[in-house]
């Protein structure tokens, strides 16, 4: 009887065995799937390197920063030396050669940092405004990191992902203290976050030191990539992309010449409106006025009787929905009739609810086209839809394809930091997201193409700048240094 049970178990051990072999390689190939030959070419050299080497991978390079016209090129009267930003950041560090962990490993964890709770802010002075967008961003990364489970989790080993969630209140000790929990007390792979401009500047830096890559997919301040830290990448379009379209709209397509601006005081409407006043004064129509508020700020009356006392062609806001709104509503309510013109934020159900009437024909800079007929984009809007009952907007969106960035990275990568930022930094195709094809630049920036949305009839439409033929400046295929050299050669 002994000898017929220890049998039957052999048999049903040996049966475990095989599925698990099955399972397993069932894994493999769908890690497989997810490796092309660029890629294996990447996997091959950084695996080859010990401590003190420094894999042979050839950097990006462009030559000419975030496809700028000549004409709009920033202190073009000066002869450069030398351009930053052209040439890919490289990590020279040892990281590549630290040893993954052991068997006891029970979850992969990405780390996630965003405002999912109003606390104090040093940006309002008050209580946080951004969580309803944070807790959006929280719910597509989710989303995408639940779905990687469901297909096998981390598919080297079999085990779950699991996604650290830590609130990112505006204060910017907190962010720092976050980013470095998540690196050493509670450690993560890779972290997706945030969305306020300074507390991300803050968080890259401590990136830096713990050599952690930071995705931002919320951020859309133009310097957050300029930083030089070979740590950070970024899956949304940002306002410099958004204020080059505004601009060439206002200025090349309409011909208006008597432009104000308005904007939060906060870093997000001073770093985000600088591109359309700089390009307004260098295609020869200086910005006539520019306004600040505090965000938060219920009455704007003041502010927007400046405006009218300069009698623009046309108004441009920075700024979070609800002041978009405000603005437009004191606005029409002081006699103002020009054309109203604001940033992607502005495209939302707040604004639209808020501003009522006079919302329609407000024409807003947008990041991608979400009218895109795009099989990817439509099952994922039905997915997100059953999950949690409403539409995903931008920053569901956004934190969905950053997630599943870092998830491929972490698949082919391996549970090495330095690795999985080299599969992202050296990526050579541009990733098939659902807000549309994002291709990273030299600063590992979304360089992917922009839009304009216009509310009419109760809706909000996108455009492109092929649609709506909108002109672009002359963009040189050569940097400024050797254009000048080029001239110098000629005139020799």
């Amino acid at each position: 009887m002994k000898r017929i049970v220890y049998l039957i178990g052999g048999l049903v051990g040996a049966a475990a065995l095989l599925v698990c072999a099955d399972e397993a390689a069932e894994r493999m190939k769908k890690l497989q799937a997810l490796i092309d030959s660029d890629t294996a070419e990447v996997l091959k050299r950084i695996n080859a390197v010990d401590a003190y080497t420094v894999p042979d991978l050839k950097l990006k390079r462009e030559e000419n920063f975030a496809k700028t016209p000549a004409d709009t090129e920033p202190y073009s009267g000066v002869k450069p030396y030398k351009e930053f930003f052209l040439l890919q950041t490289e990590y020279t560090g040892p990281g590549r050669a630290i040893p993954e962990p052991g068997p006891e490993l029970k979850t992969v964890k990405i780390g996630f940092i965003g405002p999912i709770m109003n606390l104090p802010s040093v940006n309002t002075g008050g209580m946080g405004h951004e969580a309803t967008l944070g807790k959006m961003m929280l719910k597509g990364a989710q989303m995408a990191l639940d779905e990687a489970n469901e297909g096998g989790g981390y598919l080297r080993r079999g085990i779950p992902f699991e996604l650290k969630v830590v609130n990112d209140n505006g204060l910017w000790g907190s962010s720092g203290n976050e980013i470095t929990n998540m690196a050493y007390k509670d450690p993560v792979w890779a972290i997706l976050g945030t969305i306020d401009g300074a507390n991300s500047h803050v968080a890259i830096r401590v990136a830096l030191k713990t050599e952690t890559l930071i995705m931002n997919s919320g951020d859309t301040d133009p310097t957050f990539t300029e930083t030089n830290i070979p740590w950070t990448a970024r899956c949304i379009g940002d306002d410099r992309q958004m204020g080059y379209l505004m601009a060439d709209y206002l200025f090349r397509k309409l011909g208006m010449k008597r432009v104000a601006l308005i904007r939060s005081s906060n870093r997000f409407g001073r770093f985000g409106i600088r591109e359309v006043r700089d390009l307004a004064r260098r295609l020869g129509h200086p910005v006539l006025i520019e306004m600040a508020y505090k965000v938060g700020t219920d009455d704007l009356s003041m502010q927007v009787e400046r405006l009218k006392a300069v009698n623009p062609d046309a108004v441009v806001h920075w700024g979070d929905a609800r002041e978009s709104a405000v603005v437009l509503n004191t606005m029409r309510t002081m006699g103002m009739k020009q054309p109203f013109f604001a940033n992607d934020r502005t495209v939302s159900d707040e604004f639209t609810k808020l501003a009522g009437a006079n919302a329609e024909g407000v024409i807003s800079v947008f990041p991608w086209n979400p009218e895109r007929k795009d099989p990817k984009l439509e099952a994922f809007r039905a997915r997100f839809r059953k999950r949690f009952g409403e539409e995903p907007e931008t920053y569901a969106a956004h934190g969905y394809d950053g997630m599943n960035m870092l998830i491929w990275a972490t698949q082919v990568g391996g549970l090495n930091r330095a690795k999985i930022r080299d599969l992202i930094a050296y990526r050579t195709k541009p990733w098939p997201g659902v807000t549309g094809d994002i291709p990273l630049s030299s600063t590992l920036d979304d360089l992917g193409d922009v839009f304009l949305a216009k509310f009419e009839q109760g809706k909000w439409s996108y455009h492109s700048r092929e649609e709506w033929q909108i002109p672009q400046g002359y963009i040189p295929p050569r940097s400024r240094v050797a254009r000048e050299l080029e001239a110098v050669g000629q005139k020799q």
